[in-house]
């Protein structure tokens, strides 16, 4: 805890332990930073460390926390995020904070000053920086940058101090760099949140005469705050696509950042592109009991089960497909940006979930329906894939055996379990319980976080290898590569060795640090020659501009293995019954 001793011989080195000057500031400085009373706590809550303590520290101050649900919902459950406050009493408020982002966050962590370091109860959730003469050790910010990495909740006071009085009122001073720089390193969105709070007229006085001495009446301060209550203001995410442009300084980006935070508090519009934070998962128990209520079309070799489910009314399990979806869309810079990823669309369609019942977890999913659910006649404006493609009079015969797939995900914790090819086995399963459907079409995305040329490279190899077979469809609002880039395209692929074709793609895009997206890989892999069709690309404006590919399947043209695999293996489970 807080020493006089301590912070007396390291802040006056020299002074003789036995002087009148050193029994006198002895004397004030045990007055100034109740030493006395942090005693009297630290024996009687001797073992508290860590998140007990400070909600022992907020009870025993009786320190009140205001705020509103809708706005607790604006913090991210999981992921890597940067939260920035204001610092308006330079104690307790850090507490508060700390208190109500622990709720949804029990790895956040707090960027901290000597004092706060100096009290070890608390230092298991402080990460530790030199805010007097900025000279942080290497050491600690790498445990800094390594933290975010590990997708923790990082909390920053910016102005690295106390508020202190300004024309505009109780205001944070410049902020400096730092919390912008591991933001940026990380690519993590940032979280304002506003804390309206004041110290007393004293402190800020005593402010603008001599900030030294306002600063060691930080500890008295904190005494004078016992039954009051903070009111935290919690804002939208920021993404990192929003405020990263590089072609904006990073001092006009903190200085818009810091009259963000402000804004937050009067409820003004948003300075930069916001986004909310994905909705909180459901609760496992009432979702494991919806899902056993779906149909189930099998079982994996390691347990996990495939259900179709279909609902026209809104329910749990649709939420939580909608969660899971802007999560894992977000995780690869897509997304819609609103909490849950959901539209019409999903109480029209079919979902084809894979769950695991021991985690009590939907791994991923598929949305797909018959298209002939969806049309009346020859108009297919039911269908989610006509919001992106103008569809020609010769996609009537697909559309007639057809279904559109689409929406699929796999959550990021199954990535590389072999999930993905578990929902083919799923679609399989329909496949061989309804044999008169042969094709599937639907929309695959290419990221808008792939660079450009990324983006080119593969819309040109995957036309150029896969055509539309017939004037089909055309996006709406089509994805144009430029005559000079598409004349370097047709002079780097031979466009007669696909094999020879594809590795020189790889090499390209493994030079850009990207590779090919699976789902491109998986379903040009499904079928021999003649049975996929790339038949155009489209921008979608309200998916972050990613850029869709329409793909049409044959399954006429399944590969031997592949029919086995996901087809013939259904259709004998059903001969058997």
């Amino acid at each position: 805890m807080i020493s006089t001793e301590q912070f007396l011989l390291k802040q006056f080195p020299a002074l003789p332990i036995a002087s009148k000057r050193h029994k006198l500031l002895k004397f004030v400085f045990k007055r100034l930073l109740h030493e006395k009373e942090f005693i009297d706590f630290a024996q009687r809550y001797p073992l508290l460390s860590g998140f007990d303590f400070v909600e022992k520290a907020l009870e025993y101050f009786e320190f009140k926390i205001a705020t509103t649900d809708s706005e607790i919902e604006h913090i991210p459950v999981t992921g890597r995020v940067v939260i920035i406050a204001n610092h308006p009493i330079g104690s307790l408020d850090a507490f508060a904070l700390l208190h109500t982002i622990r709720k949804l966050r029990p790895d956040v962590k707090v960027v901290a000053n000597e004092l706060l370091m100096s009290v070890p109860p608390l230092q298991d959730i402080l990460l530790p920086v030199n805010n007097l003469t900025g000279n942080t050790l290497k050491r600690d910010l790498k445990n800094i940058h390594q933290f975010l990495d590990d997708e923790g909740a990082l909390i920053i006071f910016p102005a690295g101090e106390v508020s202190r009085v300004t024309p505009q009122g109780i205001r944070d001073r410049a902020w400096e760099k730092g919390f912008l720089t591991f933001a940026e390193r990380a690519k993590a969105p940032i979280l304002p949140i506003h804390i309206q709070a004041r110290n007393s007229l004293t402190f800020y006085a005593t402010s603008l005469f001599y900030k030294p001495l306002a600063s060691l009446l930080l500890v008295k301060e904190m005494f004078k705050h016992n039954h009051t209550c903070i009111k935290l203001s919690i804002g939208k995410s920021i993404p990192y696509t929003s405020y990263g442009d590089s072609k904006i300084a990073n001092t006009l980006k903190i200085k818009l950042l810091q009259k963000q935070l402000y804004r937050v508090a009067k409820r003004k519009e948003s300075l930069f592109k916001t986004e909310s934070a994905i909705a909180h998962p459901v609760n496992r128990v009432e979702l494991k009991k919806s899902i056993e209520h779906c149909e189930q079309l099998g079982t994996t070799n390691d347990g996990k089960q495939i259900y179709l489910y279909q609902s026209e009314q809104p329910s749990i399990i649709l939420k939580e497909l909608g969660r899971l979806r802007e999560f894992t869309f977000r995780s690869v810079g897509e997304g819609t940006g609103n909490k849950r990823d959901l539209d019409p669309f999903d109480h029209q369609y079919m979902h084809l979930i894979l769950w695991d019942p021991e985690d009590l977890e939907i791994v991923g999913a598929y949305r797909f329906s018959p298209i002939q659910r969806l049309m009346k006649g020859s108009d297919s404006s039911g269908l989610y894939t006509d919001k992106l493609f103008n569809y020609q009079d010769e996609m009537l015969p697909y559309f007639e055996k057809g279904i559109e797939l689409g929406r699929s995900f796999v959550q990021p914790r199954y990535w590389g379990k072999r999930s993905l090819d578990y929902l083919w086995q799923g679609i399989g399963a329909f496949l061989a319980q309804n044999p008169q459907y042969r094709y599937l079409l639907g929309p695959v995305t290419l990221s808008a976080a792939l660079p450009q040329r990324a983006q080119a490279f593969l819309v040109y190899f995957y036309q150029l290898y896969f055509p539309a077979q017939g004037d089909l469809a055309y996006g709406r609002d089509s994805y144009q590569l430029s005559e000079e880039l598409e004349d370097e395209l047709w002079r780097f692929f031979s466009a007669d060795d696909y094999a020879k074709d594809f590795a020189k793609l790889k090499t390209m895009l493994a030079n850009m640090g990207v590779s090919v997206p699976t789902l491109y890989k998986q379903y040009t892999e499904l079928c021999e020659h003649g049975g996929v069709q790339f038949v155009d690309f489209n921008i979608d404006p309200d998916f972050s501009n990613c850029i869709d590919g329409l793909v049409i399947v044959d399954v006429k043209y399944l590969k031997a293995k592949k029919r086995a695999r996901y087809i013939d293996v259904h259709q004998r489970t059903l001969e058997k019954e």
